[in-house]
């Protein structure tokens, strides 16, 4: 059996017909992959059911610094609030890519979700999208009376690179050079650029695979400081949940995250979810098995925003 074949009959039936699907991230395909995600991602967006949910664009500003926003607002104010940032391997994506996960937390965890349109490498590789996601934080702390939200219940959540940037967010807020930061949700986290025997086993699967996390970090280039797993002390950080797949080579630097998080006192809650591959939530949102992905992290989120 080929590894392509070992992959595909590990993927769960409902996922089989993304078998063949790739990401190719290299230079000379890489406009076409977004102008093909942001499409589609658009004409989902526009389609979403977004009753009870109320919508805004809006800059946020700190310093000389702004960023493009989005602002959901799903409970009555002064709302805890989450600053989301969406996947897309640094390199792709928009306000429009992780619209339904925003709505969704919004909505159940009634709360106001603040997702950020953070710069993209190549064209602006780090610290571009850090420095982004950071002024987004600053100025929901900042501007929280007028936001109507409550600077005491700030969280910070992330897809895929998202999550990264969530991560970073979340440890900066424990070092004290962010505002404070209750709880972390990051989903198929991107957390370190070093090699994984996920990411050495996983080089045919759809949604995500090893030669596009390769991809992804030269586009990116970070600093070793700015990689999540690099961090030597994860001591003080706010209560996580991490969410992960079978079949993505993400899954193991995932993994050791949260056993991590927990040798260091973090309250941590994993999910690994079995013969899924990267992004499953979004190629099948309305599966019995994205469903309760979402069913978790909005339950997650409302234990870490409202009790």
């Amino acid at each position: 059996m080929t590894p392509t074949q070992d992959v595909e009959s590990r993927l769960h039936p409902a996922l089989r017909r993304f078998a063949a699907a790739r990401t190719d991230l290299s230079p000379g395909n890489l406009g076409f992959v977004r102008e093909s995600l942001d499409d589609r991602r658009r004409e989902s967006a526009a389609a979403l059911d977004v009753a009870g949910v109320e919508i805004t664009e809006d800059r946020a500003r700190s310093g000389r610094s702004a960023v493009g926003v989005r602002v959901y607002r799903g409970g009555a104010g002064p709302a805890p609030a989450v600053v989301y940032c969406h996947s897309g391997a640094f390199v792709l994506g928009n306000l429009d890519t992780d619209h339904l996960q925003c709505v969704q937390f919004a909505r159940r965890a009634e709360c106001t979700v603040v997702s950020v349109d953070y710069r993209l490498a190549p064209e602006h590789p780090y610290p571009a999208a850090v420095e982004d996601v950071m002024t987004a934080l600053r100025w929901v702390a900042a501007k929280s009376a007028l936001l109507q939200v409550d600077p005491s219940r700030i969280a910070v959540a992330g897809s895929s690179a998202g999550a990264a940037l969530a991560a970073l967010s979340a440890q900066a807020a424990a070092t004290g050079s962010a505002p404070p930061v209750v709880f972390q949700l990051l989903h198929q986290p991107v957390l370190d650029d070093r090699p994984t025997p996920s990411r050495h086993e996983f080089t045919t699967t759809p949604g995500f695979d090893g030669a596009a996390v390769e991809q992804m970090w030269r586009h990116y280039r970070p600093a070793d400081g700015a990689v999540p797993a690099r961090s030597t002390g994860l001591t003080g950080l706010p209560p996580a949940f991490l969410s992960c797949s079978e079949l993505d080579p993400l899954r193991d630097e995932a993994l050791d995250y949260a056993r991590r998080l927990l040798a260091a006192g973090v309250s941590t809650e994993l999910h690994l979810f079995s013969g899924t591959c990267h992004g499953f939530d979004s190629l099948l949102p309305d599966w019995d098995t994205s469903r309760r992905l979402f069913d978790l992290q909005t339950a997650a989120l409302r234990r870490a925003l409202h009790d």
